[in-house]
């Protein structure tokens, strides 16, 4: 079955670097659309950055210039590069795919969540 196994969370200082991976695989003819998602305890688990096959991304505004998310392809593996980490970004990171296991099959994946800790 296909699975996306993240990596990379921590405890940082603010102001410090995270860089969060995530990688796809299984059975899988292609992946689309990949992102990152987040969720902070009592709130609603909301998107902080997408990446289209082509390239094309677009990020929540709380984190315009400070976070980067990129992909390859080759490795169906997806990064979040977190710089200037605040204390409001703690929260549960989650990846997100959108592929296809057949050519007329596609569905929506999520990885099991990996925790980013941002002290002051």
């Amino acid at each position: 079955q296909v699975q996306l196994v993240e990596s990379g969370g921590g405890l940082v200082q603010a102001g410090e670097s995270l860089r969060l991976s995530c990688e796809v695989s299984g059975s899988i003819f292609r992946v689309n659309a990949m992102g990152w998602y987040r969720q902070a305890p009592g709130k609603q688990r909301e998107l902080v950055a997408m990446i289209t096959s082509g390239g094309s991304t677009n990020y929540a505004d709380s984190v315009k210039g400070r976070f980067t998310i990129s992909r390859d392809n080759a490795k169906n593996t997806v990064h979040l590069q977190m710089n200037s980490l605040k204390p409001e970004d703690t929260a549960v990171y989650y990846c997100n795919a959108d592929l296809n296991r057949s050519y007329f099959n596609f569905q929506v994946y999520w990885g099991q969540g990996t925790q980013v800790t941002v002290s002051s």
